[in-house]
């Protein structure tokens, strides 16, 4: 019997790939699944609806009992409820998230941008947000999160300490992550049960070649939706030395968070007429552009427990990528990425772009490498597979984590805790 599954993600047209993730893999999905797809944008793709039904949900009003409703077939409605760290895509699935019990996909440990950006601008409660600081991270939590709320420092710097995806947790049947390090983050709170599948991607048809342009200008391209941790400012100052060295030109595609910021970098490092902006374009162009790749930047820092959907994008376009040896991007094999450390990083950048330059076909193995992990632990078929069988458990695991959330009430609620009181009612729940 399949289970009934409530898919709660931004879908096409939203330009996250979050939302390119879950269209990937519609059509294993409903095929493994009773799949309803549910999304809070006012407009989507209704190609989407191809593959299922599509719902539109009210993140504050919506109850279980409409999704029992909508849903078709047997047995109990379970809830997948994707985070990520956008406040526009994930805020209101962050408030969703916190009054029904649901498997979170947790697509970033480090979310703190997301929740100031969605006190900011979606009107999450700070008092909430305050108090579950200092539940989670005890005074000096608070005390940094009131630092990044007075302007006196980054959310971004405050992730690296204080990540804030305990926020997410309280309601969570169970939680699934892409990465080792979210899987054991998740574990580690013992709060709920925590699976972990491989990141799928569809591969194309065919493998493309590896060879690029044996002359010409070195062509290097960074995508994807660039924030302070994507290293661009670092890979331009790499790149300003090396524009009298070197014929290269650097494609930058898709939303970088300062636009005003990227200009003055360009005109300071003199590198106008070695970079091109183009903005978020479409998958085709920019899979045209990877195919053209002689080195595609996938840096990340800090990197805190995501997998990386502009990976397996590298991968299947069978370009040569250079990660941050840190996080997931530091467990991938050798063999498929060639990693820098965050020490010594625009030095280490620029040997590799002096080397990639010197012998294009440096990259070719990498290259096809990845592309054959891609093949083998990222196929769609296997990921809807696992998320069925994480859908089986969801009774078992709902079970569970309310156990564990009356415990936590009741100790809340106990004037003056002993270590014996505690252990004596985890042992009971």
């Amino acid at each position: 019997m399949k289970p009934k599954v409530h898919w709660i993600s931004p879908i096409p047209e939203a330009t996250t790939d979050i939302a390119h993730y879950t269209y990937r893999i519609l059509p294993e999905l409903a095929e493994a699944t009773d799949l309803t797809v549910w999304t809070d944008a006012r407009h989507w793709d209704r190609a989407t609806e191809a593959f299922c039904p599509v719902r539109k949900i009210n993140p504050h009003e919506t109850l279980p009992r409409d999704f029992a409703k909508a849903g078709h077939g047997d047995g109990p409605d379970v809830i997948f409820i994707h985070i990520g760290n956008s406040w526009a895509y994930h805020a209101g699935f962050l408030t969703l998230a916190r009054r029904i019990p649901s498997i979170i996909v947790l697509h970033d440990l480090a979310i703190q941008e997301m929740l100031h950006d969605a006190m900011r601008f979606a009107g999450f409660p700070r008092d909430i947000y305050e108090a579950e600081m200092l539940r989670w991270y005890g005074p000096e939590g608070l005390a940094a999160a009131q630092d990044v709320l007075s302007r006196r420092s980054g959310a971004n710097v405050l992730s690296e300490t204080y990540p804030g995806f305990h926020l997410c947790l309280d309601h969570a049947a169970a939680v699934l992550s892409h990465t080792p390090a979210a899987f054991d983050a998740v574990k580690a709170t013992g709060i709920v049960p925590a699976y972990q599948l491989d990141l799928p991607f569809r591969p194309s048809a065919s493998a493309p070649s590896a060879k690029r342009a044996p002359d010409g200008p070195l062509r290097l391209v960074q995508f994807g939706h660039i924030g302070p941790n994507r290293r661009l400012w670092e890979v331009l100052e790499a790149l300003g030395p090396l524009k009298g060295e070197i014929d290269f030109k650097l494609d930058i595609m898709g939303n970088v968070w300062d636009r005003s910021v990227l200009s003055e970098k360009l005109e300071q490092f003199g590198l106008e007429a070695h970079v091109q902006v183009h903005g978020f374009v479409p998958e085709p162009d920019l899979d045209a552009a990877l195919a053209q790749a002689h080195l595609v930047f996938n840096l990340r820092y800090p990197t805190m427990g995501e997998a990386s959907g502009s990976q397996l994008r590298i991968w299947n376009a069978a370009a040569a990528a250079v990660v941050t040896d840190l996080g997931w991007y530091g467990s991938l094999p050798d063999d498929t990425v060639f990693k820098i450390p965050i020490d010594g990083e625009i030095p280490a950048l620029q040997d590799l772009i002096r080397r990639v330059n010197a012998d294009r076909t440096l990259g070719e193995t990498l290259a096809q490498t990845g592309r054959t992990r891609l093949e083998d632990r990222h196929n769609p078929a296997l990921y809807a597979k696992g998320i069925a069988e994480i859908a089986q458990h969801f009774p078992e695991d709902a079970a569970k984590s309310l156990q564990a959330r009356r415990a936590r009430e009741t100790l809340a609620k106990v004037p003056h805790p002993a270590p014996l009181y505690d252990a004596a009612l985890k042992k009971r729940l």
